[in-house]
């Protein structure tokens, strides 16, 4: 390594990384530097050395990419919850792609130089398109500020107007705050367990209906606060808190109670309604979500034949879009309210031909075998993990004849190719931008058993 950290270096950016940070070598050293796009010239430090890279912070664009723009939200740098605005909005469609095409390269499944990758499609206005809301909540000052931490850090950057989020439930966890001050309601710190620690808000795009979970590390009196809120917006349907006293990372606790309201929200995509409770799995952008899910129908192409199983199903809402074309739709989830509701949305659309269980794909679908159950197709849109491994096992065991494989990770998704293409066709792969203004995106993949496996 011919590197040291802070030392000051000119580079020339070849391309950018599943993070949006522009990528170039210096003496054959590669080096990533947050801030940069292709095809700029820039001076940088390096703040970090690896065994086999280094980490820059930008300091000066000597060359500026024509497609840079200026970002419009005015905390952009500070927050890090969007990584390319300062890229052309077109131009974010292209990295997009780009991105599946390294992950392809760096993990070469069968064929992949020849895989059919098509445009990724964006949205017309891509702006205020998240419909949930999940911020963390610190009293800094005597005041409860809520947004997200800063990137590699736990110093929390408040948020008041997020650009890429619905602009109603930006205005409701706003208020929230200070009613939770005004209330003298406990906040949660590291140091100390000591209240809440979390506001999530979720908006239903067709309904407009609300739903709102306050996290906390104990008991605590919400009831005025819930109160003002609900006087305040009538959009809000249901009130919830969601225990979590770990110190783990992860957001939500085993147990969540309705405090007000109704158990669920309701929805509509395509062409059916459904309900979501609090801790339901929903897609993050209602309008695009559309789109992903008709390109999902698109590449598993039933027929009334087919015995379909949704794995990762959720709320049901991707096995319930082919229930009325398909012999018999089967899906299952860990949570056990996205089962209740995958129940309750089947039996409301008025279906006889869906079955839903708790539990992992990998234990249950063996078991749907061992009782004589076939899927002829399958649908999987698993975390940002990828496959389960057994769970890939398991398809490559069974082997239904068709299969759509809905990602929200490049690199996973490659990932599990490289067993999948022994065994199936990659007809094509479509990315939809599910996240403007970040360096996520989505992809569906049509996936057709081949005749003769490679292994």
């Amino acid at each position: 390594m011919n590197l040291r950290v802070k030392q000051k270096i000119p580079l020339k950016i070849k391309r950018m990384g599943i993070n949006g940070e522009g990528i170039g070598f210096y003496k054959k050293t590669l080096v990533f530097v947050p801030g940069a796009l292709k095809g700029e010239d820039v001076f940088c430090q390096i703040t970090s050395v690896k065994p086999n890279f280094a980490q820059g912070r930008l300091l000066v664009i000597n060359k500026k990419s024509k497609f840079r723009i200026k970002p419009q939200c005015p905390i952009y740098d500070e927050c890090g919850g969007c990584q390319i605005m300062h890229l052309r909005y077109d131009k974010q469609l292209d990295f997009k792609e780009d991105l599946l095409r390294q992950a392809l390269k760096k993990f070469k499944p069968h064929g992949y130089e020849h895989y059919d990758i098509r445009p990724t499609i964006g949205m017309d206005g891509p702006w205020h398109y998240r419909a949930k809301l999940q911020f963390q909540t610190r009293r800094i000052g005597g005041v409860t500020k809520a947004g997200l931490f800063q990137e590699g850090s736990h110093r929390l950057v408040d948020i008041k107007d997020c650009l890429v989020q619905d602009e109603l439930t930006q205005k409701i966890v706003n208020q929230a705050c200070k009613l939770l001050d005004k209330y003298k309601v406990p906040i949660h710190n590291e140091r100390k367990l000591s209240g809440i620690r979390t506001i999530m808000v979720r908006k239903a795009q067709a309904t407009k209906q609300v739903q709102l979970i306050f996290v906390t590390s104990k008991a605590v009196n919400l009831a005025p606060v819930i109160r003002e809120l609900t006087e305040a917006f009538s959009e809000i349907k249901t009130a919830a808190v969601n225990f979590n006293s770990s110190k783990s990372s992860s957001i939500y606790g085993d147990k969540t109670e309705i405090l007000w309201g109704p158990d669920t929200i309701s929805e509509r995509v395509l062409d059916y309604s459904f309900s979501l409770s609090p801790r339901a799995f929903y897609q993050l952008n209602p309008e695009q979500t559309q789109v992903l899910y008709a390109q999902a129908i698109k590449a598993l192409d039933v027929n009334e034949k087919d015995e379909v199983i949704d794995a990762y199903c959720g709320v049901g809402t991707i096995g319930l879009a082919f229930a009325d074309k398909v012999k018999s739709v089967r899906g299952m989830d860990i949570i056990p309210e996205a089962i209740d509701d995958a129940k309750g949305n089947a039996r409301q659309l008025g279906f006889t031909n869906t079955h839903y269980e708790t539990g992992k794909a990998e234990d249950i679908i063996p078991k749907w075998y061992q009782q004589g159950y076939q899927a002829s197709a399958l649908v999987v849109d698993p975390p940002r993990t990828g496959l389960d491994d057994k769970l890939l096992d398991l398809i490559i065991q069974y082997q239904p004849e068709k299969m759509a494989y809905v990602s929200c990770n490049v690199s996973t998704l490659a990932r599990d190719l490289v067993k999948l293409a022994k065994h199936y066709d990659v007809v094509y792969i479509q990315s939809v931008d599910m996240f403007p203004h970040t360096a996520r995106t989505e992809a569906v993949v049509k996936l057709i058993k081949r005749r003769k496996d490679l292994s």
